[in-house]
């Protein structure tokens, strides 16, 4: 699932192609929507918000998508042939005399009004990339269910909206804590220190499609256990380890990282 820097980019490219134009083509290809005529109108920004993409149109609307694991937005100039999957994969098109853009396999797709956004992401946390971005609320919310570990809290929109698999085993290792530890369990100074560090990785990030969060420039070597299972930790050396965590994976250092290395019980989901 893309992380909350590489949906910012795609709401820039979306920005950049569609804000201050009129729609000349607009295709919803979803039931609810299809009859939706939103030609005419001018595309008046393209926001992310945490994990999700609004744009908003003319008259107080608000196009609401969210890329999950499998969704994209493409931007072509406007008669070139998209390329991003085959057609009947495309569930939204947006185009004016320059530029259009295709949405493909969006798992999420609604038209609401702009003053109801609320009910598409009025309940995540705070935007790490956003505006709203409030350190002291993100921190008192990852500490509000102390048993609940650290990877599951991460991943959680409604307490900081924008981390995915990628953040929460780098943060996980830059805390020096498996992501199993109970939230609880931390060390007084290391949830500001998450919050912090988080903010500032995907800050350094976003504009920058080659993610990393290490300071080390040698090939391969960008994360620091996040998709390195068996090879050394950049740190001692040792074998980094993967294991599942509810419905997505963790990587961490035992060599580097206290606290278990499973979680006892049921799992609950993230909430996107």
């Amino acid at each position: 699932m893309p992380e909350g820097d590489t949906v910012w980019q795609v709401a820039h490219r979306l920005h950049a192609a569609l804000a201050g134009r009129v729609l000349t083509r607009a295709d919803l290809r979803v039931p609810r929507f299809a009859t939706a005529d939103l030609t005419g109108r001018a595309v008046l920004d393209v926001t992310p918000r945490g994990k999700h993409l609004l744009a908003r149109i003319e008259g107080g609307l608000t196009l609401h998508s969210h890329l999950r694991m499998e969704g994209a937005w493409k931007v072509y100039a406007t008669g070139e042939r998209p390329r991003g999957g085959p057609e009947h994969q495309i569930r939204a098109v947006l185009g004016n005399g320059e530029h259009t853009a295709y949405g493909y396999r969006l798992p999420v797709l609604e038209l609401l009004r702009t003053a109801e956004e609320d009910r598409a992401v009025g309940h995540l946390g705070p935007d790490l990339l956003g505006p709203d971005w409030d350190p002291g609320e993100a921190v008192r919310r990852l500490l509000a269910d102390p048993a609940r570990p650290l990877g599951e809290a991460l991943l959680d929109q409604r307490n900081l909206a924008g981390i995915g698999n990628v953040y929460k085993s780098e943060l996980a290792f830059l805390a020096a804590v498996t992501p199993w530890l109970p939230v609880g369990e931390l060390a007084p100074d290391v949830p500001a220190r998450l919050a912090a560090t988080a903010h500032r990785l995907l800050e350094a990030n976003k504009d920058h499609p080659d993610r990393r969060t290490t300071t080390t420039r040698h090939p391969g070597t960008r994360l620091y256990v996040y998709g390195r299972e068996g090879r050394p930790c950049l740190r001692c050396g040792g074998a980094v380890r993967r294991a599942e965590q509810g419905d997505r994976v963790s990587y961490w250092c035992p060599g580097c990282q206290r606290g278990p290395d499973r979680a006892a019980g049921n799992p609950r989901p993230p909430h996107n």
